[in-house]
């Protein structure tokens, strides 16, 4: 079958050469021409479809070269259909596209490169495949500056990994702390999507041990209606009105400081089997056009309302269908689908996979494969069990195209050390990796529902304040599947409507009050007479102190003379910060910093500030 695969292809090549009067149209440029904007680029080719022969995800290659001045950034393209896919549902067409996010104002040229041949698109080699169609087509854009403001990701930038513990967007120079939905995992399961009629999903955490091919009990899939009245007029739809649950869904999210939203783009034989980017679940080499655009115009409203996309890529439970595991044209061809049709967007994350099973060396060529073919260099990070960190990050310090780990912590009391392990160990190994809590335990809990947990106490101390206290990237919260609106069947984000205001707390203290790319954790400098202080400081200059337990500590001041100021901040509420019952200290030495302006036996954040 695979010889006649490869002679089919053979046999389209010798007829497009032949076919020397057959010539595309040059490329027509749409959307936004403004720096951080998404730039599209459409061209007319070979008119085929989803199913046929040669097939036109596989046997067909679009990349378009972008250059101003002496740069040149390569964008991989893709099959679109008949180009208004997410609209008409069609399945066929003529039109492939590129997606470019241009970085600097002013005119850039591009070029196209379209080939064909057997697994073409597979292949990083740019010689690979033959010539054909609008191959050689080429055109000029005008770039002018971005007119977004707020939270607005086109008027940050791109979000890039810049060697340090955090990232940092490239327009403002600002850096980011990750404060996002780990749930549901299966948040692109939405009944308004294509092909959703053809999905079974189901909510029985026995469903996690399930395997391949096995039946699961249908029930709907995610609906938002809960959201439905954060939709805005002008915000995105298709087809009539659809999508305002979702769009709604996002637009309460950041409402509430959200910066991050965690999601599977395959979960196949895992635990809910309801998302895909193929035209069936079994299918491997074929994209579903219509999806996946619809799929786009809801990560493009990501990027209005300031949501970073984590991608994850796979699960345990699917980790080895593609290519029995390996980095062979299946698993090519997928992340090169993703990465063409959604690498522009600015805040991108690329996780190899939740609780992660392939081989340090299969990982390694993910990465690889991942950071040569993403123009935009994205963030690649992967997710593995608790009790697997040495196994599957270890080997990984140091590999230049791997930048941090997406933690799990089965017990989150234990979230604070970790992080410090993992930001020490990147630092030795010469890459400081960017170490984001993703997941907590126990698996069935999580983060409960504010109706089940109010205070939201041991989550916020242990797991919030003890990520960012050690200097780690931040957090997402996980829901579980024991509780209402849990991991696989959320449709209700204001369930954890008071995790949200307690993260966008802790992130707002974060950004106004600390220099917090220029700290490093330091408990040592505290004494904790049993309140387990934790301390994140620039020594000689500002500390924060956090008490989980209130109280008080003394602070090492060591050799640093002068006097500093100190005041507190409420992690429960926010507000503004306020006196305690010692407002000022002088080094050298250790100090007591006194006791917080109110409920001491609660947590707080002392502040103490060089003068």
């Amino acid at each position: 079958m695979e010889k006649l695969r490869w002679l089919s292809a053979a046999l389209a090549v010798t007829a497009m050469l032949v076919m020397a009067h057959f010539r595309a149209t040059a490329g027509v440029a749409s959307g936004d021409l403004k720096k951080w904007h998404c730039v599209t680029i459409a061209f007319d080719g070979p008119n085929t479809n989803e199913t046929a022969d040669p097939n036109p995800f596989r046997d067909y290659r679009l990349n378009v070269v972008f250059t101003k001045g002496n740069r040149s950034v390569t964008a991989p393209g893709f099959y679109c259909a008949d180009g208004s896919a997410a609209e008409t549902s069609a399945a066929g067409g003529n039109r492939w596209r590129v997606h470019f996010t241009p970085d600097e104002e002013g005119a850039w040229t591009y070029r196209a490169s379209f080939r064909t041949g057997a697994d073409v698109a597979a292949s990083l080699d740019p010689n690979a495949g033959a010539a054909t169609a609008f191959d050689g087509d080429s055109g000029s854009i005008e770039i002018g500056p971005t007119d977004k403001s707020g939270r607005d990701l086109r008027r940050k930038g791109l979000l890039q990994y810049v060697g340090k513990h955090y990232l940092r967007f490239a327009e403002t120079g600002d850096y980011f702390i990750k404060g996002g939905a780990d749930s549901p995992e299966n948040f692109l399961a939405y009944f308004e999507f294509d092909g959703a009629a053809e999905v079974a999903k189901t909510t029985d955490p026995k469903a996690r041990k399930l395997r391949q091919g096995e039946a699961a009990p249908p029930v709907e899939r995610h609906k938002y209606q809960p959201h439905a009245a954060d939709w805005k007029t002008g915000d995105p739809t298709w087809q009539g009105g659809k999508g305002k649950n979702i769009i709604g869904a996002l637009n309460y999210l950041s409402s509430k400081g959200v910066n991050s939203v965690y999601f599977l783009t395959m979960n196949v034989g895992g635990d809910g089997r309801d998302v895909w980017p193929w035209t069936t679940d079994a299918e491997r080499y074929r994209f579903d056009c219509s999806k996946l655009d619809q799929w786009e115009i809801v990560f493009s409203h990501m990027d209005a309302v300031g949501l970073m996309l984590h991608v994850v890529l796979e699960e345990q439970e699917n980790d080895q269908f593609l290519d029995g595991g390996d980095l062979g044209t299946q698993r090519k061809l997928y992340f090169r689908e993703l990465i063409a049709r959604f690498g522009h967007h600015l805040a991108v994350t690329w996780n190899l996979g939740e609780e992660n099973t392939n081989t340090d060396a299969q990982r390694k060529d993910f990465a690889k494969f991942i950071h040569d073919l993403d123009p935009y260099d994205h963030l690649v990070v992967v997710h593995t069990f608790p009790g697997q960190y040495d196994a599957v990050y270890t080997p990984l310090l140091g590999y230049e195209h791997f930048e941090g780990p997406s933690l799990q912590m089965g017990n989150m009391n234990l979230t604070h050390a970790e992080t410090i392990q993992w930001l020490d160990r990147s630092d030795k190994a010469g890459r400081p990796w960017v170490v984001c809590l993703d997941e907590i335990g126990p698996a069935d809990t999580g983060v409960k529902p504010d109706a089940d947990d109010p205070g939201h106490d041991s989550v916020r101390k242990q797991a919030l304040w003890g990520n960012l206290m050690a200097g780690g990237g931040g957090v997402e919260w996980y829901f579980g599947y024991k509780f209402p609106n849990n991991d696989l069947n959320c449709d209700d984000f204001r369930s954890r409507d008071r995790i949200w205001d307690q993260t966008r707390v802790a992130l707002d203290f974060f950004q106004k009050y600390l220099p917090f790319t220029e700290m490093k954790h330091h408990d040592e400098l505290t004494l904790t007479s049993g309140s387990d202080a934790s301390c994140f400081a620039k020594v000689g200059e500002v500390y924060a102190i956090y008490l989980p337990n209130g109280g008080t500590t003394g602070l090492d001041l060591g050799s640093a003379a002068g006097e500093f100021a100190i005041q507190w901040y409420n992690p429960r509420a926010g507000g503004p910060l306020r006196d305690g019952t010692v407002t000022r200290i002088a080094g050298p030495g250790v100090k007591t910093i006194g006791l917080p302006p109110s409920g001491v036996t609660l947590d707080w954040v002392g502040l103490v500030k060089r003068r």
